[in-house]
């Protein structure tokens, strides 16, 4: 199972804690992180700026789509950002206990 993350950007900190605590709890991804941060970004004709917070979820290729269903499910916006990475180099023994902690079901 190749590790990846998943990120996406929500408008508040309890939004946040409340995506990755379910995701944790679902087995979904092992130890998402949080970070507050500003957005500048074009919406529907106008220059928005907006303060949010990330939310970087580590998990498997293989939970990818459960992944991006389960935060389309808990998300707000309108258009959320959900996109992933893989990660390029990785100790072996971190990306096995991502892989147990983010198993689908």
């Amino acid at each position: 199972m190749k590790p990846i993350a998943v990120v996406t950007t929500v408008a508040s900190e309890k939004a946040a804690r409340a995506m990755a605590q379910a995701l944790v709890e679902a087995r979904l991804s092992a130890c998402p992180q949080i970070s507050r941060i500003e957005s500048v970004y074009a919406w529907k004709g106008a220059i928005e700026h907006g303060k949010e917070y990330r939310v970087l979820f580590k998990t498997t290729d293989e939970s990818y789509d459960a992944v991006e269903h389960a935060i389309r499910e808990l998300h707000s916006y309108e258009l959320p950002a959900i996109h992933a990475f893989a990660f390029e180099h990785v100790l072996p023994a971190y990306a096995e206990w991502i892989a147990e902690n983010s198993r689908d079901g």
